[in-house]
């Protein structure tokens, strides 16, 4: 049963993202920060795709335990992609709320996902194996939520200011998502039930992808 209602949550995940991204790339005509969102969409769902296909596979066939080396390289590809969508985001703020200069704020930005992507990178995280040492899934995780905190506060901050209605709650999805992930990184092994916080994590991703989408629809209503 759990695979079942996994992997059809998960097939609609992908498609769901993936096809918003298209239509807003297809969709923005000429505006740069929802083409940026469409990009950003699809980078989501494509990234996620390398873990939560050989993950369906998995639970349809053999088990998880037999899928060690192809979920490994998933996992390691979408902690890749998650990090460019969160550079895309802050290039989707910038944009949004003509936001120049700032070369120190976005020095930060680049730093940490630099980071982030460095510690994926280390052969310490073992991705291949099926004992992964939970110190090196917390170490390439700081500069991550140190990158996604940053994104929260510069959405709050601007969409209050701007008392931007159609942004007002992005900053929410983003502590929702990680406030969700977290302690699956944290606890998950020792209790796998944790994992199902992956579903209300992913259904935040989705509620980020929609806001863009709506904005979309409703400000380039008008243009050529």
């Amino acid at each position: 049963m759990q695979a079942i209602v996994e992997t059809l949550f998960d097939a609609l995940y992908l498609i769901s993202v993936i096809a918003i991204g298209i239509l807003m790339i297809r969709g923005s005509k000429g505006n740069r920060q929802f083409r940026l969102f469409g990009y950003m969409a699809v980078v989501l769902g494509a990234g996620d795709a390398f873990h939560l296909v050989p993950r369906a596979l998995a639970l349809c066939t053999t088990g998880l335990e037999n899928y060690t080396v192809p979920l490994g390289i998933g996992k390691w590809i979408t902690s890749v992609t998650m990090t460019i969508f969160y550079v895309l985001l802050y290039y989707v703020w910038r944009q949004r709320y003509k936001i120049t200069g700032q070369g120190g704020l976005t020095a930060a930005v680049y730093i940490l996902a630099g980071m982030r992507i460095v510690l994926c990178m280390m052969p310490q995280n073992q991705w291949l194996s099926a004992e992964a040492p939970l110190s090196w899934g917390i170490y390439r995780n700081i500069p991550f939520a140190l990158l996604g905190l940053l994104v929260i506060l510069l959405f709050y901050h601007r969409a209050k200011k701007h008392e931007d209605k159609a942004f007002r709650w992005m900053w929410l999805t983003i502590v929702l998502s990680f406030g969700f992930y977290i302690p699956v990184v944290l606890w998950a092994d020792a209790m796998p039930m944790i994992g199902m916080l992956m579903i209300p994590k992913t259904c935040a991703y989705v509620w980020t992808v929609l806001i863009g989408y709506f904005a979309m629809k409703q400000e380039c209503k008008g243009s050529p």
